[in-house]
């Protein structure tokens, strides 16, 4: 506990101490290794699908478009059942990364907010994480485009 009477200095200095003493040890070895298994999995998950598709006749390109649709579609049912935000909780990074994470980013929010209603709750909440993430990209593709256009 800080003493009153100590400058100010001297009490966040105690308090950093404090802070430091309680504050849990980052086991960061384990984390690298369980991101790197759960986004090996998930990846592995959908060469599977991808060779799935392929089976069935679908050229590398369709193929590839079906096997990210399905991905997306797991990770949005999984998210609605509470699984995924426990393999991401345990995979960390490599349940973040994969295109898994990212509809994972858009569900959680709009699972979150369901309460207020399917406009203002699902509706609006879904784009909350995922809206940035879409209009950088759009707005990178137009400059990579002009950019293209200009120097080509």
């Amino acid at each position: 506990m800080p003493d009153n009477s100590l400058p100010v200095i001297k009490q966040k200095e105690q308090y950093a101490k404090m802070v430091k003493q309680s504050m849990p040890k980052a086991r960061v070895g384990r984390n690298i290794f369980w991101a790197f298994v759960v986004g090996g999995l998930i990846c592995l998950l959908g060469q599977f699908i991808l060779n799935f598709y392929q089976a069935l006749g679908l050229g590398a390109s369709e193929a590839g478009a079906a096997t990210s649709a399905t991905l997306v579609f797991l990770a949005a049912f999984l998210t609605g059942l509470g699984v995924y935000d426990e393999v991401s909780r345990f995979g960390g990074a490599g349940g973040i990364v994969p295109i898994t994470g990212f509809a994972n980013s858009m569900v959680a929010p709009a699972m979150e907010y369901r309460a207020e209603g399917l406009v203002f709750g699902v509706g609006a909440r879904l784009f909350a994480v995922a809206g940035p993430v879409l209009v950088w990209g759009t707005v990178t593709a137009w400059a990579a485009g002009v950019l293209y256009f200009i120097f080509r």
